[in-house]
């Protein structure tokens, strides 16, 4: 037997193109950008593959301008608020300001995530992303319901906005900021494969239908319709369950440790096309953060000696590392390729659950 276990590796994703998260088409015209808002896609991380150092400080830099972004535009619509005394814009001010400050648990993740494994932690602290991410998902649930509460309020106890020209243009500010930022951490975060940074990308453009609202409310005022606000507040309320549907579900995959079935296809096939590899017996890949580590099984001709074994390992590691974006590390379980009646594994076989996958074999990998 021969395991060859992989350190993080430097490569420039040649080979297969699949994105590590998401592998769609895309819909056209109106509707794709509808799309877009809610389900936000993109397929750059298949063109480039960045180192994962250089990974997370993208991530540290995309928090630090989106806060900036965020600190002006909710300044502005402080002075603005100074300016109307307006209720409706301070509440959405002090909003945003506090929003803002959610990315510091997620630049907190991005700086622990850079740190060195340890005896405890041996596979390093990449998980602290998916950490923020549930704490960026529960914002975005509490985003949902602070505007559901107040669209009721509002409909039950109609409350007067003061100088609705300002009051709209204040919404405008802050629905721009906010979209902008969405938009900038949304590339970002599917750039570099970080689930928790989209989701605080989705929790910005949440930020900005409720900004909306506002703007709504007051253009309603001004064609003397007061109940523009509220209404516009419950249908903005709906937008923000659609965002969180869809932060939830990618927070939840990064947790169960889910991957493209894109990308285990990809892998299996890099695998059996590996010159010397007569089957594949085992894959399991996961994200690590913005990471992703393999383990595989592969048999090969059981008459070969230790050394050849083990230079088939590193040419399917190898392989692996240019398929496969975002992949960092691989180890690799060399088995020999035995007849029906040859059992290599079956002491093992009461300790572990079955090597071979359901859907692994419906693969069917090719024997050389």
């Amino acid at each position: 037997m021969t395991r060859h276990s992989g350190h993080d590796h430097d490569h420039d994703g040649h080979g297969h193109t699949h994105d590590a998260e998401q592998h769609h088409e895309h819909a056209s015209g109106i509707r794709g950008f509808l799309e877009s808002l809610f389900k936000p896609h993109s397929h750059d991380a298949a063109d480039s593959v960045d180192d994962a150092l250089e990974s997370s400080q993208e991530g540290i830099r995309a928090v630090k301008i989106s806060l900036m972004v965020l600190g002006v535009t909710a300044v502005v619509q402080a002075l603005l608020v100074v300016l109307t005394g307006s209720v409706a814009l301070l509440a959405d001010t002090i909003h945003n300001f506090s929003d803002a400050l959610t990315a510091i648990p997620l630049w907190i993740a991005f700086v622990l995530s850079r740190r060195a494994p340890t005896r405890s932690y041996t596979y390093g602290y990449g998980r602290a992303e998916d950490l923020a991410g549930i704490f960026i998902v529960a914002m975005i649930g509490l985003s949902a319901v602070v505007a559901g509460y107040e669209s009721i309020s509002r409909l039950i106890d109609p409350r007067p906005v003061t100088s609705p020209w300002v009051v709209a243009a204040a919404g405008l500010i802050g629905f721009a900021g906010n979209e902008l930022v969405a938009i900038y951490r949304i590339r970002v975060g599917r750039r570099i494969g970080s689930a928790a940074l989209v989701a605080d990308g989705l929790h910005a453009r949440t930020d900005g239908f409720t900004s909306l609202a506002v703007f709504a409310g007051a253009i309603g005022v001004l064609l003397g319709f007061p109940l523009a606000d509220p209404i516009v507040g419950l249908l903005i309320t709906v937008a923000i369950l659609l965002v969180l549907r869809t932060a939830a579900t990618d927070i939840y995959r990064r947790l169960m440790d889910a991957v493209d079935p894109e990308v285990s296809s990809t892998a299996v096939e890099t695998l059996a096309a590996t010159p010397g590899v007569k089957a594949v017996e085992e894959l399991r890949i996961r994200w690590i953060g913005h990471r992703l580590r393999a383990e595989a099984g592969i048999a090969v001709d059981e008459e070969l000696g230790l050394v050849s074994a083990h230079q088939i390992a590193t040419e399917a590691h190898h392989r692996l590392l240019h398929a496969i974006p975002k992949l960092v590390g691989a180890t690799v379980h060399v088995s020999p390729h035995a007849n029906t009646d040859d059992h290599h594994h079956e002491m093992l076989e009461h300790h572990t659950a079955p090597r071979h996958a359901t859907w692994l074999s419906d693969l069917n990998p090719i024997e050389h």
